[in-house]
């Protein structure tokens, strides 16, 4: 067996914690937000956590990078952990580390493709939901003409959103927050999409999988019924053959008697005196 790569030992190793250091930024990315009149010693004590949870990412980020074989092809291959270790200071993009993580997570998860598309499509309507949400909040709280002031309405506006329904009863009026909206509009199209495309896949490789079922059983009837015919086709040769021979046995059977022999044989059977 192949021994793994060290890259490949280091990402097994590092799955763990790099999920935990996920959700624990994600607490305390959304603590501040959720909770604005919390004691300053909370606040403090998010700000750390993030900032130690980005150390991570990138110290992480570096790690595999040095391990890599193909560096080039790791920075292409890996463009979302770079973007989200490179734009710590952008407080709604941040929450891209965890998105990042997930990602990382479930690339390493050895799942059916159809799992692990669902999957994914869960999650990342999860993730964009409370980044959405979270993000909103954040930015549109504290407006002078917001109206989405709680999680609530954060909350409420960002499956609006996403389902691309849009009532109008909260939106954003800052620029950061519109853009926000086109972002979880736009992502929440695409998941439609991949839902809708899922679907499809899954009911056309089920009606294939039942074709080629249905194909095998047609032709194994049909081999059957050859096989069959064939069968037949011999019993009758050999039954056409044997007819003619059992006669010439019977006939041999009798011995042919001489006229001498028979008039003999009539005297002999004669009535007596």
């Amino acid at each position: 067996m192949k021994e793994p790569s060290r890259q490949l030992r280091w990402e097994r190793r590092s799955q763990t914690p790099l999920l935990v250091l996920a959700v624990a930024f994600a607490v305390a990315y959304a603590v501040p937000i959720v909770a604005p009149d919390a004691d300053a010693d909370v606040h403090r004590a998010c700000t750390v956590t993030e900032w130690v949870v980005w150390g991570a990412f990138a110290a992480d980020y570096l790690m595999r990078l040095g391990l890599s074989t193909d560096k080039k092809a790791f920075v292409r291959t890996h463009w979302l952990d770079l973007g989200a270790v490179l734009l710590p200071m952008f407080q709604p993009l941040r929450l891209l580390r965890l998105v990042s993580t997930l990602l990382l997570v479930g690339r390493r998860a050895r799942m059916a493709p159809q799992i692990r598309l669902t999957t994914y499509v869960a999650g990342a309507v999860v993730g964009l939901l409370m980044f959405g949400s979270l993000a909103v909040l954040s930015v549109e709280r504290d407006a002078p003409n917001g109206n989405i002031r709680n999680l609530g309405d954060a909350v409420w506006w960002s499956f609006t959103t996403m389902t691309t329904v849009g009532y109008g009863d909260h939106s954003p009026t800052t620029g950061l927050g519109r853009v926000l909206a086109v972002g979880l509009m736009l992502s929440g199209i695409a998941l439609l999409g991949v839902v809708t495309a899922n679907i499809a896949a899954w009911f056309i490789s089920r009606f294939e999988r039942d074709d080629l079922v249905e194909r095998a059983q047609t032709a194994a009837i049909a081999e059957l019924t050859a096989e069959v015919r064939a069968l037949r086709a011999e019993v009758g040769r050999l039954s056409s053959v044997a007819a003619p021979g059992a006669g010439a046995e019977a006939g041999a059977e009798v011995p042919a008697q001489t006229p001498g022999a028979a008039a003999a044989t009539g005297a002999a059977s004669g009535p007596t005196p």
